[in-house]
């Protein structure tokens, strides 16, 4: 069997990217051994966390890919496509991409927070039973409040997000 037809390894890692700082990136490091990794913001959010706007939030995903160095990381803008008119659940995502890639080992990546929550999740067991789950923590310790709070304060978010985004967020009227 060649390597191209081994099943594809990718891992799953959502979040709402509001927006994307250097704790993702330490994460996304952490990664570099799948095939493929899928940045997925939230499109609309289970526990309705309030976020900034869902194509701005792509964009910010979008420019932070372009600054780092993981060849694997990439945009998944599939939540929208899930999205029913509630709140969109790891598990529907996870059957969604199942589909879209049949042959992919799928690894669905969490912080250690929600992993101590995952028993809350929609069909939490039969998500342990049909995929891997792995807790990765930041080794960043950089949230996205912290940006926005920065933001808010008129501070210099330079050591908190990637080039790129410290444009572009500095340029902006940063709403959530």
């Amino acid at each position: 069997m060649s390597k191209q037809d081994l099943p594809q390894k990718i891992a799953i890692f959502g979040s709402a990217f509001n927006p994307p700082t250097l704790g993702h990136l330490s994460v996304i490091e952490r990664l570099s051994h799948f095939d493929r990794v899928l940045l997925v913001p939230s499109f609309a959010h289970a526990w309705g966390k309030k976020m900034a706007d869902f194509n701005k939030r792509c964009d910010w995903v979008s420019a932070f890919i372009q600054d780092i160095d993981c060849n694997n990381a990439e945009l998944c803008i599939d939540e929208q496509d899930v999205y029913s008119g509630q709140s969109v659940t790891t598990w529907a995502l996870l059957n969604h991409l199942q589909q879209k890639y049949p042959n992919a080992e799928l690894t669905f990546v969490m912080g250690p927070d929600n992993f101590l929550n995952f028993s809350k999740f929609y069909k939490a067991d039969s998500i342990l039973g049909r995929w891997i789950i792995l807790a990765c923590p930041e080794t960043v310790p950089v949230r996205s409040t912290l940006i926005r709070e920065q933001l808010e304060q008129g501070k210099s978010i330079d050591t908190l997000t990637t080039v790129s985004l410290i444009s572009m967020l500095n340029e902006s009227d940063f709403r959530t």
